[in-house]
């Protein structure tokens, strides 16, 4: 494992729900049995995409969520010159939902 993706490991997030939206925040014995039975895909394989999207990027936050039913991880990278980018990943396909600079 590289040193960058065990810092970023390091710097995940998973919250307990708050119940404040339409989106669940799993906790990190809910997405390991998601990971184990095949319905998600493993983080590191999507955090990779995201660095490939932006190579020097610094991985600040990673939340996996269950939005309408669709488990999405959000992903929180500083970028050049301190922007922060927020992108939400789905969990099932890597596919990206959104990519827009967090605000």
């Amino acid at each position: 494992m590289s040193g960058r993706f065990v810092k970023g490991l390091l710097a995940l997030t998973l919250l307990s729900a708050s119940g404040l939206s339409s989106a669940r925040d799993l906790d990190q014995d809910e997405a390991l049995r998601l990971r184990q039975e095949g319905k998600i895909r493993p983080l590191e394989q999507l955090i990779s995409q995201a660095y490939a999207r932006y190579p020097k990027a610094t991985l600040l936050e990673a939340e996996l969520e269950e939005e309408d039913g669709v488990y999405v991880y959000e992903i929180e990278l500083l970028v050049d010159k301190g922007v922060v980018r927020e992108l939400e990943i789905s969990a099932t396909d890597g596919t990206i939902l959104k990519d827009e600079v967090d605000d």
